[in-house]
């Protein structure tokens, strides 16, 4: 939740993301609302984007990196796209096929910049940990497997893990690549009402 100032009065709003989002949602940073809020709630509105003091704007809408995707991959000439797909314990974010190759990809959402730097998470995620396992199984077993970060800020063209915040989920990754994994990059463009990947950029592992 996040107390937002409307027109002089102050609004209680709902934040549509799980993570922290402390270097962004600072007292007097100018925020970006939706309404109606979500369904369900109680709150008028819902915060999905904020500009930081750099002046670059964000989106921080953790379900707009699912939907970004999804429109994405549409125009990848895949025979077959399945969202939520059950793969060992985990629901891996998208299935695809073509031809005769099965491909999952699960997908990151990236809120947190250093320097023009992307870092995930920006909080511990036992699920996201769980998830680099799973990808590294599917890989053994012959999928073409990726974990893709949706980077929702302009300018940033990486992401590392965030070792200070969750040092397991940086071991998972660099497990998983060992496995084959491979690691995406997907580049957005922010404006207040929209997000669109405009680069897709990938990982090189030293040989």
């Amino acid at each position: 939740m996040a107390k937002v100032r409307i027109y002089g009065l102050i609004e209680t709003v709902h934040v549509k993301n799980t993570g922290r989002c402390a270097e962004l949602l600072r007292p007097g940073c100018e925020v970006w609302l939706t309404e109606p809020g979500s369904p369900g709630r109680k709150t008028r509105y819902d915060l999905v984007c904020v500009r930081k003091d750099t002046g670059v704007l964000f989106n921080i809408d953790s379900q707009a990196a699912n939907q970004v995707t999804a429109e994405w991959l549409s125009e990848q000439g895949f025979d077959r796209v399945i969202s939520e797909y059950c793969f060992g314990d985990s629901r891996i974010d998208f299935y695809m096929e073509k031809g005769e190759k099965r491909y999952l990809l699960e997908i990151k959402g990236c809120t947190l910049e250093r320097d023009g730097i992307g870092y995930f998470p920006d909080a511990p995620t036992e699920r996201g940990v769980k998830h680099l396992h799973e990808l590294a199984r599917a890989a053994q077993d012959g999928y073409h497997a990726a974990v893709g970060f949706v980077i929702q800020m302009d300018g940033v063209h990486e992401v590392r893990p965030n070792l200070e915040t969750h040092p397991a989920f940086g071991e998972a990754l660099e497990q998983a690549e060992q496995t084959g994994v491979r690691v995406l990059f997907l580049c957005c463009h922010v404006e207040p009402d929209s997000l669109e990947i405009i680069d897709v950029r990938e990982r090189k592992t030293a040989e």
